[in-house]
């Protein structure tokens, strides 16, 4: 008889668990669950709320939960035209497609749009990436927005009470205007909330049209210098610094175990199907040393040819981080 594990016992909840191993998020998790794809003890469940310990053995379709991996951050510079997501049914390019090989199993905190470029973090850690995600964290996103139209830095002051639109309530956010650019606008947008596509809809409110969105900054992460389609790693001394002791045991981050989760070659991966190809190819290859370094690492592209830089719509090269004026 297999051990029976019931939600009033002493542990974590299972979904947690999984978001910690780097299976998916708590969210994607949960949806496992009710899709009848985890098992506990031998036994299916279909309800999330349900705590195991260390002594219960947890399998997604029929593969052993890997074991923990130290929690690892990744700062990436999203390039325009592609999907915050592993898969994309209208089969549009996905970040998780263009990442370097040699990375770990990652999953992202929170989304940037197809549109939307700048800084996108990314984490070994389901658990540190939902801390991450929540308004009650508190974390500041900030982002160089440029817009058609014209605006006057009193109607972006209104905007520090919040606003509603379209039945949607936004809390305060922080603007400036810093120049005039043709028939655009540059500015700097500084939220902590992140709801779907809240600049946009919130300029959009105002009588601007952006057709350029730049996150250069989540919380204490930034952009810097990092190049259109890198990626670099955060140091773990670092991350343990910014996150801080209060945030860290929220999110349950581990700082001390190995960088590779045991059995992480047959992890299942959110889709339910096992890795072939190039996301086989990831798990299999040896650690990169400049992902201990911090050093930027290019994506999947032919980094071996010098990159033409994308003209910018408003006419003239195009920066490789517009910088306020």
């Amino acid at each position: 008889m297999p051990e029976k594990t019931t939600g009033d016992k002493p542990g974590e909840r299972v979904a947690k668990v999984m978001a910690r191993a780097g299976i998916a998020s708590r969210r994607a998790a949960e949806a496992m669950i009710a899709a009848g794809r985890v098992s506990v003890n031998g036994a299916a469940i279909s309800s999330p709320a349900l705590n195991v310990s260390l002594r219960d053995k947890i399998t997604v379709d029929g593969q052993p939960l890997p074991g923990r991996a130290r929690t690892r951050l990744f700062r990436y510079h999203k390039p325009r035209g592609l999907v915050t997501t592993h898969s994309d049914p209208q089969g549009r390019p996905t970040i998780f497609a263009k990442l370097p090989k040699r990375l770990p199993r990652l999953i992202s905190v929170g989304r940037l749009d197809l549109n939307s470029e700048g800084l996108l973090l990314l984490t070994n850690d389901g658990g540190l990436a939902r801390a991450l995600e929540l308004p009650s964290t508190g974390w500041e996103r900030r982002y160089r927005v440029r817009a058609l139209g014209r605006v006057t830095q009193n109607a972006l002051d209104g905007l520090k009470r919040g606003v509603a639109v379209a039945g949607v309530r936004y809390g305060p956010i922080e603007a400036a205007l810093d120049r005039e650019q043709g028939a655009n606008v540059w500015l700097t947008v500084s939220l902590r909330e992140g709801k779907n596509r809240e600049v946009r809809r919130v300029l959009e409110h105002l009588g601007l049209k952006v057709n350029r969105l730049i996150r250069i900054a989540y919380g204490p992460f930034e952009l810097g210098d990092l190049e259109d389609g890198t990626v670099a790693e955060v140091e773990t001394d670092e991350l343990r610094k910014r996150l801080g002791p209060e945030l860290a045991a929220q999110a349950g981050a581990d700082f001390t175990g190995p960088l590779e989760a045991e059995e992480r070659t047959r992890s299942p991966r959110h889709s339910g199907a096992r890795p072939q190809g190039r996301e086989a190819g990831i798990q299999k290859q040896a650690r990169d040393p400049r992902l201990d370094s911090g050093s930027p690492l290019r994506g999947s592209r032919n980094d071996s040819k010098k990159r033409r830089r994308r003209p910018d719509r408003a006419g003239g090269p195009r920066p490789a981080r517009p910088r306020p004026h």
